[in-house]
């Protein structure tokens, strides 16, 4: 429940600090030696090092446990590394937390919302308090339209949507902020094949604009669709990164099922 509350918060702080902003790094989303340990030993974070560039989508795979979730609440600054460093924009996030949560937008596996809002009123409501009064109905009507929501739906309130009508809105929300690096954590899972192709076509529209999009998920199917990098975590370690290029012909679920059984598949190439 608390870690519900603070996603809640985090996602209005986030809105309240949105602005239009240009990448100023050439890999807007990073982490180097990340680590997490608790007090009871357990390490849920183990030495992560990945860069995720400017107009390419990062997918992190793996099951549950294995260290995705954790690892995108560090990016976000809802946990402390233990050690290491995640950047954002070349910003880092513990020093910097608030310069850094202006680079990114976040989407969450369960969107929060305001659920007796319409479509309209939340991404009107986020988009003011970013600092956005001069933002038309006519532009946030466009953005909606964009991301897949017709003019019928958008005074529909979010109470009477599916869940991928949700996520088309937390979508909208990121598109205002236009956000270099875009955070998703499990955002295709309980989605019909009809929304998840939907919700892949919105990430390779905002790729085509330049963001960096880091994507923790266990669809596997989705992320093949998409993703430029794949990286494999299992018990808080990255056991395999490849670009989707060196893949090619390859069998990513086998390859999976390999590395998260605890075998040693042949060095991919």
């Amino acid at each position: 429940m608390e870690h519900a509350f603070q996603e809640d918060n985090l996602q209005v702080e986030m809105a309240m600090h949105n602005r239009p902003t240009i990448s100023d790094s050439t890999n807007p989303i990073e982490a180097r030696g990340l680590t997490k340990s608790y007090e009871d030993g357990i390490l849920a974070v183990d030495h992560v090092s990945f860069q995720v560039p400017a107009g390419k989508i990062f997918a992190l795979l793996g099951g549950n446990g294995a260290g995705k979730t954790t690892t995108i609440n560090l990016f976000l600054n809802l946990i402390e590394p233990t050690d290491g460093v995640t950047l954002i924009d070349g910003i880092d996030t513990c020093k910097e937390p608030l310069e850094a949560k202006k680079k990114v937008a976040f989407v969450s596996e369960n969107v929060m919302l305001y659920p007796n809002f319409t479509a309209m009123q939340n991404l009107d409501y986020f988009a003011r308090l970013g600092g956005r009064s001069d933002i038309t109905r006519d532009e946030l009507g466009d953005v909606l339209q964009r991301v897949g929501l017709p003019r019928r739906v958008h005074n529909g309130r979010l109470k009477d949507f599916s869940k991928g009508m949700r996520q088309k809105c937390g979508i909208a929300i990121a598109i205002v902020k236009n956000a270099p690096a875009i955070l998703l954590d499990e955002p295709t899972s309980g989605l019909d094949p009809k929304a998840g192709f939907e919700f892949v076509q919105l990430l390779d529209q905002m790729r085509s604009e330049g963001r960096a999009i880091l994507m923790s998920t266990h669809d596997i199917f989705r992320a093949r669709e998409v993703a430029d990098t794949f990286a494999i975590m299992d018990n808080g370690r990255v056991v395999m990164q490849e670009e989707a290029s060196a893949l090619a012909g390859r069998d990513l679920e086998t390859l999976y099922m390999q590395y998260m059984g605890g075998h040693s598949p042949q060095p991919v190439g």
